[in-house]
């Protein structure tokens, strides 16, 4: 097996990133478990085809003992005993890694997955700001001389880094030819640079395990961190994961992934538009009982939505892991106050019902959230860093109630479907720009926004459903047109023909091929949108 790199200079910094040891190691990790992630992902097709089938889905027969069983994850390390607040957003560029680290937020998830588009440029500037964060040297000054620098009148966030999902691949690490897989490429090259360094100055190599849909998939990475942590020289359990449960099979695993990873885990997070996209993709021909309504009435407050939320808390805290809730994405508009201020209070009410139900923490978008969602946490936990104590032993979820998207409330309407159509051109456009995090109309959209917003035009076509305030039927030639004027009036906002005609028309036909176009249905919007970037 040979490993060569196509770029080695992309940015500034880049020589002490992509160095021939590291490069070594990254190697090591696609020799030793590149085939079984490629069978992994195979098997998510059968998967996803049986559920299809059946019509649903049911926790396993085969691993009843282990959901029966008397067990809990390694304790753990003080850093990463208080996480009430936890700042999320890319760690490229630098300002952006800078001002989350100086949020004031206990936890920073440094993003390479969702928030960030993944040009080379981008991940290998991520890899090297991480790498001088760790190391307490991150600065900055900007063009207009503004200066940024990592604040030493207060603790920085503690960085939890999100690799990218099992299903990227990495184009420019190149493996016998074929390209590399994007989740060993970022954990590899970060925790070979910093994995050490972190653990001896009192913090560790910690990181967020995205779009997992087996606890087969929690077991690879778990070889992963057992097989780089001996090859590293590192004590076993240095290395601690927190796994999203973003996608619906997962939400039927939550104990066998906290099992396969007990020696390394430290809790779950529960994702949202990513978990409703899931439900969306892997039920895509079951009929009318899993048309969604219109994106933005889907509350968590859903009985589906809290039977899952609900199964999360119970599940760690029955096994001694962290429950993490999910994105406050409001971005304040210091134009519009009495529209933030709203905003803000719906970030409250979301917070304190994450905080009663149990959560020991949850995210937030901007560093202007930061307090609100502190504020709540702090009201609930007092001096406490954490209640795993509270074990919420009266939740009893079945199978049933995970997968009863009919009781969401909402209609599905032509603004619905102008808005997803919207915002997934105008976020994909971003993203092909070079940007993982977009922020439209006073919200922060990331990959898993643009995500739901197409697969749930493709099941509103597929459906045949009538829009509630048009009394139309959704069909291709309403997509077109609906998507044609959208993109026009996008046109008109970008205003610079050139950009728009560089990215905007690109997003705009990949949309229209990912919602009507005649081929099969694509899992990731991603894959095909990073065809297009650099």
């Amino acid at each position: 097996m040979t490993l060569t790199v196509t770029h080695s200079s992309p940015v500034p910094g880049a020589d002490r990133i992509l160095t021939p040891e590291a490069l070594d190691f990254v190697e090591k990790l696609h020799r030793k478990f590149a085939g079984t992630r490629d069978g992994l992902l195979a098997e998510r097709v059968t998967a996803r085809r049986r559920a299809a089938e059946t019509g649903g889905l049911h926790f396993l027969d085969e691993t009843r003992e282990i959901r029966e069983g008397d067990w809990k994850v390694v304790p753990a390390p003080e850093k990463l005993r208080d996480r009430r607040v936890e700042m999320t957003g890319p760690a490229s560029p630098i300002k952006m890694a800078i001002n989350a680290l100086n949020s004031g937020a206990k936890v920073w998830l440094a993003d390479l997955e969702d928030a960030s588009s993944p040009s080379w440029d981008n991940v290998i500037d991520a890899l090297v700001n991480l790498t001088d964060a760790a190391r307490g040297q991150l600065s900055y000054t900007s063009p207009e001389g503004k200066e940024y620098a990592l604040r030493t009148d207060a603790p920085l966030a503690t960085v939890v880094v999100r690799p990218r999902g099992w299903h990227l691949p990495e184009k420019h690490v190149l493996v016998d030819g074929e390209p590399g897989v994007g989740a060993l490429v970022d954990f590899g090259l970060h925790f070979f640079h910093n994995g050490k360094y972190l653990l001896e100055r009192g913090d560790g190599p910690f990181y967020y395990l995205p779009k997992m849909e087996s606890y087969l998939e929690a077991r690879l990475w778990n070889d992963v961190f057992v097989f780089a942590q001996d090859e590293l020289g590192l004590p076993q359990g240095s290395v601690r994961a927190t796994v999203l449960i973003e996608t619906i099979p997962a939400a039927f695993q939550m104990e066998e992934i906290l099992y396969e990873l007990r020696d390394h885990a430290s809790g779950l997070n529960a994702g949202r538009w990513d978990y409703l996209f899931s439900i969306i993709k892997y039920f895509r021909e079951a009929g009318d009982s899993f048309v969604m309504p219109d994106r933005a009435s889907v509350a968590m407050t859903a009985p589906f939505m809290r039977a899952y939320t609900e199964l999360l808390v119970k599940t760690c805290h029955r096994r001694g892991a962290f429950a993490m809730g999910g994105m406050a994405a409001v971005i304040p508009n210091r134009r519009e106050p009495e529209v933030t201020a709203a905003a803000f209070e719906k970030v409250r009410a979301d917070k304190t019902r994450e905080a009663n139900d149990g959560f020991d923490g949850s995210w937030v978008a901007h560093p202007d959230l930061v307090d609100t969602c502190r504020e709540v946490f702090d009201s609930v936990l007092g001096d406490k860093p954490n209640q795993v104590d509270r074990l919420r032993e009266e939740v009893q979820v079945t199978p049933e109630q995970l997968l009863d998207v009919s009781s969401a409330q909402g209609e599905v309407t032509e603004a619905g479907l102008r808005l997803n159509l919207y915002v997934a051109v105008a976020y994909t456009a971003v993203w092909l720009s070079g940007n993982g995090a977009v922020a439209i109309h006073n919200l922060m959209e990331d990959a898993a926004t643009a995500e739901i917003s197409r697969t749930q035009v493709w099941q509103q076509l597929h459906n045949q459903v009538k829009l509630a305030d048009s009394g139309q039927t959704v069909t291709r030639e309403l997509v077109r047109r609906l998507l044609d004027e959208e993109t026009e009036r996008l046109r008109g906002e970008v205003g610079d023909e050139e950009r728009f005609a560089k990215f905007y028309l690109p997003a705009s036909e990949l949309i229209a091929d990912l919602t009507i176009g005649e081929g099969e249905f694509v899992d990731f919007l991603t894959l095909p949108a990073y065809k297009l970037v650099p």
